[in-house]
């Protein structure tokens, strides 16, 4: 298996919210860490243009990046505009076969945001071409497809409310700090919702849905995840396989 992972989701300070504890337990553990958005975060701003908030984002995103040792990507679509076409599957899967990575971790296919339920469905097909012969890109394939984790929705639910449950979690304990300076890099988004909560809820928030998860499996803070388990993807669970004892599965 080759020590590379991908946390892949659909705009900046997404993997920062959902996996990013995890992402650093994986560079500890020796591994070379990919950061990808599919959009750059054009439309998260109430004061600049989108050229402006796009370089804005894409340069806190590979600031956040930095502090795990990890390597940022965008692959430039338009946020509310991420859609399921040709385009979308093969400059995905154009820069999973340029990372080559064995585990990659994306959105819940249930989630708060069409952007967010597309993108899950867009990496979910990209894994799976890994292998695919005659896909319309120019990189090579390889095999097998990489181990695919869904991480938790945003509130741990669907739209209609209903809890998503995880089937396993990682202990990030150790990597909160960590986490919550990654998240504090996207400074725009930060200072967008103190200006409209008043208070510092964009890190607040994280804490809290990340200490619920580790009340589950009683510790301090946890991540939550999903294995895809589909036709055609490995079936043991390299996520535990890999971190060991931090992982407690359901």
């Amino acid at each position: 298996m080759e020590k590379t992972v991908l946390g892949i989701c659909a705009h900046p300070d997404d993997v920062e919210i959902l996996c990013a504890g995890t992402l650093s337990l994986f560079k500890k553990a020796g591994w070379n860490v990919h950061i990808a958005t599919m959009a750059p975060g054009d439309k998260g701003t109430a004061e600049y243009n989108i050229e402006e908030i796009s370089r804005i984002r894409k340069a806190e995103a590979a600031e956040a990046a930095k502090l795990i040792g990890a390597t940022y990507h965008c692959l430039e679509f338009a946020d509310v505009y991420i859609m399921y076409t040709p385009d979308s599957i093969n400059r995905t899967t154009s820069l999973i076969r340029n990372i080559r990575p064995s585990v990659v971790f994306t959105h819940s296919p249930n989630d708060y945001m069409i952007d967010h339920e597309t993108t899950s469905k867009i990496v979910q097909t990209a894994c799976f071409c890994t292998g695919v012969k005659n896909l319309e890109i120019s990189e090579p394939i390889y095999e097998p497809a990489p181990y695919l984790y869904y991480c938790d929705p945003m509130e741990a639910k669907d739209i209609f409310g209903t809890p998503i449950i995880a089937s396993m979690f990682v202990d990030i304990s150790t990597e909160i700090s960590t986490k919550e300076k990654m998240l504090a890099c996207h400074a725009s988004q930060r200072n967008w919702l103190m200006t409209h909560h008043k208070m510092d809820e964009y890190i607040h928030s994280m804490q809290r849905f990340s200490e619920s998860r580790g009340k589950e499996i009683n510790t301090k803070y946890a991540e939550g995840f999903r294995q895809h388990l589909g036709h055609g993807f490995s079936q043991n669970n390299a996520l535990k396989e890999i971190l060991g004892e931090l992982v407690v599965v359901k």
